[in-house]
């Protein structure tokens, strides 16, 4: 019986295969030649992905480089239109999917001009530059040589960008004045009268072993020569342009509606972002919903601790009382070190795979940290010398609760990002353009789903930190009514900090920099909630399903191993795994 089934499934899919090739073999052959395109021209991703061709090069971002690329992903996108997923195997047909929808990302990008948007409140490409001499790996020579080709590229760049926002200030597509006051400090900070006292220039302060002692004091020279000659008089360029030029010709007012296409273009962000295909008004009665229930959960967690007052009296208490608060930076990475080993210690409850980079602990430079988040995790190749790290915001350690760190740790280091990021990196059986793709509502909605985790693997010890968790579960869920309501139905900058200091215990200099980043990269704050929102009905739709065959380390293993997809497919094919459970279970 078993033979007469095997010949009667090969007579069915020996044709479709056959049929299926020219497709997967078409399809191989543009994604090949567009990745290569892609890595020359995003000399940053290159590296991410391993490769060192381009070390030597930043990546021009001027209007004929943007709509050269335009037209180059415009004549791909024609050729997709040739393939069919019904010729393509069914993982084939998962990567078409995804690789179109980059596609059409690049091109929306400069159709909708996002491009003119070069920086946002959180930060921006000069920030990004500053961080070249930690990222940057440096063995030999060479790579000090292409660390000084890179550094001599930014006076040539940095008018591209110039370029770019003087043609925002003349058509009104800008960032909102209103977020620009104190931005231009992590451009101040590269001012520097000495070289040797520079960012960039902290790679030569000690010669590594594969550098001949010879050669040494030359790189070391130029490195002076050019930090003096053409970063720091790029960087004083940008900051004269952002203060007499572009502050105070930005544009008065703040939401992405009020944009030239503006319409059009908070449309697509919300769809390059949550990659859902909603409304702004559907976002924000969702958001609605969303923080009534957790406002509810508040409660709860007020009655449990017996607190005598109301949910404004509480928020008050936590943001004032010292007992919350680190009284020194170190003092503050230690407790993140130590949430972190907690939870690296049972992951294995609920994860079969874990990844083989490691990640460490480190504060945000000092450059950026005052209007920067609370926490982010940095990548690292997975070739690197070196591990992810999760930073931790040390300035202002009052506006830093403790009680907030166990779910920022679940979000920043594991199980969220670092895990899923690491993960995507070492599946090799997925294309470069899955594995080092970043799809913001899969990984920041796992990574807010990441936080409710630490419930099951009993990481909260206090309610306080529960009521953490639930300030951190409320602010995504107030930042869809926050951000719909900047950029589509006109709320203010004040009403919007009020709408989120009354309805979470996070600091009110974190509510400050928090809404200047939403009215500044629109649509980005959308994908944590609608992201995890996702996820959880798709794991109560399995629970259901499989009931007592339900097992909590497949589902997690399968969600990573698809690696960032859009929710889309994150659906299907997780519909298709539960379908695929339920058969097996039928047959045993």
């Amino acid at each position: 019986m078993r033979i007469s089934k095997s010949i009667a499934l090969a007579a069915v899919l020996l044709p479709a295969l056959a049929q299926a090739a020219p497709d997967s073999e078409t399809f191989r052959d543009i994604h090949e030649r567009e990745w290569a395109f892609r890595l020359a021209e995003f000399p940053w991703l290159a590296a991410y992905a391993g490769s060192d061709d381009y070390n030597d090069a930043l990546g021009h971002v001027s209007e004929p480089h943007q709509r050269r690329r335009k037209e180059h992903w415009l004549g791909v996108r024609e050729e997709l239109r040739a393939i069919s997923c019904e010729r393509l195997t069914e993982s084939e047909c998962v990567d078409f999917q995804i690789y179109r929808k980059q596609i059409d990302d690049l091109v929306a990008e400069v159709e909708t001009k996002a491009y003119l948007l070069t920086f946002n409140s959180d930060s921006g490409f000069y920030s990004g530059w500053a961080r070249l001499p930690e990222s940057t790996e440096f063995v030999d020579a060479k790579d000090y040589r292409d660390y000084l080709a890179r550094l001599a590229m930014i006076p040539g760049i940095m008018d591209e960008y110039l370029g770019l926002m003087r043609h925002g200030l003349e058509i009104g597509f800008t960032q909102p004045r209103a977020v620009l006051a104190g931005r231009e400090a992590p451009i101040a900070a590269q001012l520097v009268d000495d070289p040797t006292k520079s960012a960039f220039y902290a790679p030569f302060a000690e010669r590594p072993a594969g550098v001949p002692e010879g050669e040494w004091p030359a790189l070391s020279e130029r490195a002076q020569e050019v930090i003096e000659t053409a970063v720091v008089p790029a960087y004083r360029e940008l900051y004269d342009f952002i203060t007499e030029e572009y502050a105070p010709g930005a544009r008065e007012t703040l939401g992405a509606i009020d944009l030239p296409g503006g319409e059009e273009f908070y449309r697509g962000q919300i769809r390059f972002y949550a990659t859902v295909d909603m409304s702004p008004q559907e976002i924000h009665d969702l958001g609605l919903r969303e923080v009534a229930r957790i406002t509810a959960e508040m409660q709860a967690v007020i009655n449990q601790v017996g607190f005598e007052g109301d949910l404004a009296a509480f928020i008050e208490f936590l943001r004032t009382d010292p007992q919350f608060y680190a009284t020194t930076p170190r003092q503050l990475l230690a407790e993140a070190s130590y949430w972190a080993k907690k939870i690296d210690g049972r992951l294995p409850q609920l994860f079969k795979r874990l990844p083989r980079q490691p990640y460490g602990v480190a504060p945000v430079p000092e450059d950026i940290a005052p209007f920067y988040t609370a926490g982010r995790y940095v990548d690292a190749p997975l070739d690197a010398r070196r591990g992810g790290y999760y930073w931790v915001n040390t300035h202002d350690l009052k506006s830093r609760p403790l009680y907030a760190l166990p779910a920022l740790t679940l979000h920043e280091g594991a199980p969220g990002h670092h895990l899923q990021n690491a993960l995507a990196k070492e599946n090799s059986e997925q294309p470069p353009f899955r594995r080092y793709d970043y799809i913001s509502a899969y990984g920041e909605g796992w990574g807010l789903y990441s936080e409710k985790l630490g419930l099951e693997m009993d990481i909260y010890e206090t309610p306080y930190e529960h009521f953490g968790r639930l300030t951190y579960e409320m602010w995504r869920a107030a930042r869809l009514v926050i951000d719909t309501g900047i950029h589509a139905f006109g709320w203010s900058r004040q009403q919007a900090q009020d709408y989120l200091a009354e309805r979470t215990a996070l600091s009110l200099h974190e509510v400050t920099t928090e809404v200047d980043r939403y009215i500044s990269w629109p649509g980005q704050a959308l994908s944590y909630k609608l992201g995890e929102y996702r996820i959880w009905e798709l794991r109560r739709e399995a629970e259901a399903e499989l009931g007592a065959d339900f097992d909590i380390r497949e589902f997690h293993d399968f969600i990573l191993a698809l690696g960032s997809v859009p929710l889309e497919v994150l659906t299907t094919e997780l519909r298709r795994w539960i379908a695929a459970q339920v058969g097996e279970g039928g047959e045993q």
